[in-house]
């Protein structure tokens, strides 16, 4: 059952939003050739503690670590490591956070260095993703207006769309009822209601959008070592407008 959230409880929402972006903004200047994801990790843990808030990740089904951190072909749930970033990588940093109970979640992917032309384009295009299916998130849409706003961009510019993992609703757990796939028909599924509170969080690929899945049983990656970029939003359905709660400056 979709759990339908007050103006309150979206307020609640709205403030781990804020230690969440706050978070990924320092991540933009921490985040260079040499550092390693297990370093971010740390800082970030760190910084999220500071603020009164828990890495909501960490213990989550036994997941040992505060952040997500994919690199390159890694899809999702890379494992943080102690391998330095080279010049070029990506590295997608997924968080979420609690703050007195109440979650927010966001991935946002960064060039390491200078990167490629077509890694360049393919960040940008999963960010347009993003906001377009945000644009599609009002009262009345449904799921699949969502789904196929993003699927039909990412196809226009000849990048494949993950199937596997999709958004999901979000409040006190941090996976809720309610699923967002990145692909499919438009005016199919979930009719779009005030005070929805869900994730939209497309994973593009440069290849193909098959994957498999590390033998730590956690981290996908795709099945042709091509890159995969992913951007993230928690976003609460208003009665005018879609409310980003993990919005960027």
């Amino acid at each position: 059952m979709v759990i339908i959230k007050t103006e309150k409880e979206i307020e609640f929402m709205a403030e781990a939003g804020k230690i969440l972006t706050a978070c990924h903004r320092e991540l933009r200047s921490l985040i260079r050739p040499g550092i390693t994801s297990l370093e971010i990790d740390k800082f970030a843990e760190d910084f999220i503690r500071s603020h009164g808030a828990t890495p909501e990740q960490k213990g989550y089904k036994g997941y040992r670590f505060a952040t997500c951190a994919s690199v390159n072909d890694e899809i999702c749930h890379g494992f943080p490591t102690k391998d330095p970033l080279k010049d070029g990588d990506i590295v997608g940093i997924d968080m979420v956070v609690n703050l007195k109970g109440w979650l927010a979640d966001s991935a946002w992917t960064y060039p390491v260095g200078q990167i490629s032309k077509q890694a360049e384009t393919l960040l940008k295009v999963t960010k347009e993703c993003l906001y377009l299916g945000i644009e599609k998130s009002v009262v009345g849409n449904r799921i699949g207006d969502i789904s196929h706003a993003i699927q039909s961009h990412a196809e226009a510019h000849g990048f494949s769309v993950v199937r596997d993992f999709m958004g999901h609703g979000i409040g006190q757990m941090m996976h809720e009822d309610l699923q967002v796939p990145h692909f499919g028909k438009p005016h199919r599924g979930e009719r779009l209601r005030e005070g929805m509170v869900f994730t939209i969080e497309p994973m593009i690929n440069i290849g193909t959008y098959h994957l498999k899945i590390d033998s730590n049983q956690w981290t996908a990656r795709t099945t042709d070592g091509s890159l995969s970029a992913q951007y993230e939003h928690t976003i609460a359905i208003t009665k005018n407008s879609p409310l980003v709660l993990t919005e960027q400056d």
